[in-house]
């Protein structure tokens, strides 16, 4: 499928995939289609794909217009081959950028090698500070005073990929897990959605323009 143009800029496609309520997913759906500034943002949502049925995110693309696809682990013998079928799907929209937005599955070998060095994760931490599951908790175990949220290109470990963007967010004296966590995903959307326009913008702008087919 040939790239569209957007106020003559070509436009780069996005596969999301998430695993829940899909809140990133939402400000990157309200960021591309901004008829104040969607044009220029150079981007646009080709699919959003899921590792499970019925859940918010799959929601709100479907909302949107944007179509779905899901791929279960319990449908496949292993993880190896889930990844496989996982990396076949998204490859099927012929995306620039992978954008995991809440995905809560470690994508393998095969994915790595389609779209390696081209999916972007964001994490509720500074990292390499509390990598894993946990880390609005751990912030608050450990006592500090400024946690934050990255964005990093995936590789394959664990929050481990090099970091694109960081953004500190300072922990308060009353914070409990869940306020600090949900100001830090206020943070979180803000710096994916500049983040995700960024890259995409220049990474077209590096690029040959060859002359459109007439």
């Amino acid at each position: 499928m040939p790239p569209s143009r957007q106020n003559g800029r070509r436009t780069a496609r996005l596969v999301v995939l998430v695993s829940g309520s899909g809140t990133n997913l939402q400000a990157l759906i309200d960021a591309t289609s901004d008829p104040t500034t969607g044009p220029d943002y150079g981007a646009e949502i080709v699919a959003v794909g899921a590792d499970r049925d019925d859940i918010e995110g799959l929601g709100r693309a479907e909302r949107a217009g944007i179509p779905t696809f899901v791929v279960k682990t319990s449908e496949f013998d292993d993880r190896v081959d889930w990844d496989v079928a996982l990396a076949d799907s998204v490859a099927s929209h012929e995306p620039d950028l992978v954008v995991l937005a809440g995905f809560m599955k470690l994508v393998g070998p095969a994915f790595l090698g389609l779209f390696g060095g081209r999916t972007i994760n964001t994490h509720p931490a500074l990292l390499p500070s509390f990598p894993g599951t946990s880390a609005p908790r751990d912030a608050l175990e450990y006592g500090v005073k400024v946690t934050g949220a990255t964005l990093f290109v995936v590789d394959d470990g664990v929050d481990t990929g090099p970091i694109i963007a960081q953004v500190p967010v300072p922990v308060l004296d009353d914070d409990d897990v869940e306020t600090l966590h949900e100001r830090i995903k206020v943070s979180e959307r803000a710096m994916l959605v500049e983040w995700v326009g960024r890259l995409v913008r220049e990474a077209v702008d590096h690029q040959p323009h060859p002359e459109e087919p007439s």
